[in-house]
């Protein structure tokens, strides 16, 4: 490694996506293919004035707001993920792109046909304390706009605190939590908990939260809603689940009690360290890394703890097995060995001895990590 790689209780109620259409094509039609592809071709190189002229010429032509944003700028915003995943985008690249989208919705947000009235209640809408990842939030909350509600949007890292002395200050109907990266689940869960005990019933989303929802369900938000669109249209639908003020985080995840979790989290800095060390020794192609090679190879060490700490957390061992397999390619893509992973598992494993629950995750990984491995040899012989 080398290289940056992010008793159950009831089910959170789930909503799943509609087709809707919109003025100038259906949704995924020909008008919004073509618009996306010129959008693409704009913040793919960094072209500010291009882009937005894109997006305000779609709206000039009669394009409905809601569809420039979701299926034209959040599906470039995909495209921009996908293309960093496979190396086809630098780190500087994929951020110029996003801030460039970003830059796209706000000046969609200020255009004629995208003026609205409120007419329905408030909605406070942030993601989670220490997600950066603000976009999606901020594509929720034009939406909800467009549909008639009065948004509150926090922004991204909005800490716990923050966000409930601002629902004590304001008469929100609902808090939208967003969160694109795993580790933030713990977080967010306290988070969760913390609106529910002032009495605001929380809906969820992200792509932290599961493809299905999984992890919604599991820390008890109201709802879950796999994007934009479906979110816009439950919250249409009436009232959310009013929450239970007595819910306590524990409540969702008794296997904590074993402090398998508290003991790593906070042990995490100094376990780093010891694999760091013990890997040049089961690892010895690391002893030629070069200064920088050996800080990422740090860097990709401490995720790796985030991750198998989130997955401890949620009592989870897919989390983890996915989050090794999707390493190994990213790791691959970038012309880096993932032979480094299975000893980077094993020594700590070896750290780790004394924790059954960590012991098993690192072991489902590393028998997930094996058909990736054979299947990166076999593309390159």
């Amino acid at each position: 490694m080398s290289t940056r790689t992010p008793h159950r209780p009831p089910a959170a109620e789930t909503v799943r996506d509609t087709v809707t259409e919109s003025v100038g094509g259906t949704v995924g039609g020909p008008v919004v293919e073509q618009l996306a592809d010129e959008l693409w071709d704009a913040v793919s190189v960094a072209d500010e004035y291009t882009a937005v002229e894109v997006v305000l010429g779609a709206l000039e032509r009669g394009v409905d707001p809601e569809s420039v944003l979701l299926d034209v700028i959040a599906r470039v915003q995909g495209k921009v993920g996908e293309e960093w995943a496979a190396d086809r985008l630098s780190v500087a690249q994929e951020h110029a792109a996003t801030a460039i989208n970003e830059r796209a919705v706000a000046a969609l947000s200020l255009h004629p046909a995208a003026r609205t009235t409120p007419t329905r209640g408030r909605i406070t809408v942030a993601c989670v304390d220490g997600e950066w990842h603000a976009l999606p939030a901020r594509l929720l909350a034009e939406v909800l706009t467009l549909r008639g509600w009065q948004v509150d949007y926090l922004g991204a890292q909005v800490p716990a605190p923050h966000l409930i002395a601002h629902l004590h200050r304001t008469d929100s109907y609902a808090v939208a939590l967003s969160s694109s990266i795993a580790t933030r689940l713990p977080t967010a869960h306290a988070a969760i908990t913390a609106c529910q005990a002032v009495g605001v019933p929380v809906l969820v989303g992200g792509a932290a939260f599961g493809p299905d929802g999984r992890y919604a369900t599991l820390l008890d938000a109201d709802v879950w809603a796999p994007d934009a669109r479906t979110a816009a249209d439950r919250l249409a639908l009436g009232p959310l689940p009013r929450p239970r003020p007595d819910h306590q985080q524990l409540d969702d995840l008794p296997h904590l009690a074993d402090q398998e979790y508290t003991l790593i989290t906070r042990n995490s800095a100094s376990l780093v360290r010891a694999v760091f060390t013990a890997l040049q020794d089961a690892f010895p192609a690391m002893r030629t890394y070069s200064e920088v090679q050996l800080e990422r190879t740090a860097e990709d060490l401490a995720h790796i703890v985030d991750f198998l700490a989130t997955a401890l957390y949620l009592g989870d061992e897919d989390l983890f097995a996915g989050f090794i397999t999707w390493t190994a390619q990213i790791l691959t893509a970038r012309g880096v060995p993932a032979s480094s992973l299975p000893p980077t598992l094993a020594v700590l494993g070896r750290e780790l001895k004394d924790f059954p629950r960590a012991t098993r995750i690192l072991e489902r990984g590393a028998e997930d990590l094996t058909p990736v491995d054979h299947s990166t040899a076999e593309s390159r012989s």
